[in-house]
């Protein structure tokens, strides 16, 4: 809105109300009536403010913001190299698990006797099947997790 706009340019000039009214001839409550969006200013007006701000009048009247407190928001929910890197790396330890799970549940149907060796060479109380299983799985979670990991 036009109101914000000059709110906004006003203040990343360093003007107060009274300045700027100085420097385009008009009174300080008339700044204080745009600014409030119960008035709006007349052309010559504009071109005095676009020219005062060293903006286009389409610059300060058209819906395009111009550095409004909201910009530095959506630039701080722009994601940063690091979330980024996260996130592929989620991905790809999801995929990694993923394709490991394919892999083992084709081979023990193909070659049957590969879960039983698998559970032969196990030393820990878990057979080795399981072993496999849980470790492919705890791939895929610490994927999701990196994936969805927001700070």
């Amino acid at each position: 809105m036009l109101s914000e706009k000059i709110y906004t340019l006003r203040r990343k000039h360093g003007l107060s109300q009274e300045q700027l009214a100085e420097k385009i001839g008009v009174s300080r409550q008339a700044i204080s009536k745009w600014e409030g969006g119960l008035s709006t200013p007349e052309l010559e007006k504009l071109k005095a403010l676009s020219e005062c701000f060293q903006i286009t009048i389409d610059e300060l009247t058209g819906d395009r913001a111009t550095d409004t407190p909201d910009d530095a928001v959506k630039e701080k929910e722009a994601p940063t190299p690091r979330e980024t890197q996260e996130s592929r790396a989620g991905i790809f330890l999801c995929l990694i698990g993923s394709v490991c799970l394919i892999l083992f549940g084709i081979s023990t149907v193909v070659y049957p006797s590969f879960a039983t060796q698998m559970d032969g060479s196990s030393t820990i109380a878990l057979n080795g099947t399981g072993i496999l299983l849980i470790s492919f799985v705890l791939l895929m979670i610490s994927g999701i997790v990196l994936i969805l990991k927001k700070k």
